[in-house]
């Protein structure tokens, strides 16, 4: 049997001082869904940032060419 799992749900720390075993419970980490989100919305606008940039660069970059070739 494997203890991966039960490494993960709980440490034993065995003190010099005492023979004594003593267990404590490792919480589940949870994410904060408010974190996430503007993570996610930072993304996005970075992306549309990104996009918007490479966009008008090449309607710039193709009126310069119409205009030259006049």
């Amino acid at each position: 049997m494997s203890t991966e799992s039960l490494n993960r749900t709980s440490s034993i720390e065995i003190s010099e001082n005492q023979d004594s075993v003593k267990v404590t419970k490792i919480a589940p980490r949870r994410a904060n869904m408010d974190v996430l989100r503007k993570r996610l919305l930072q993304e996005k606008k970075k992306e549309k940032k990104k996009m918007t940039l490479i966009l008008s660069t090449l309607v710039v970059s193709l009126g310069a060419i119409t205009i030259l070739t006049y």
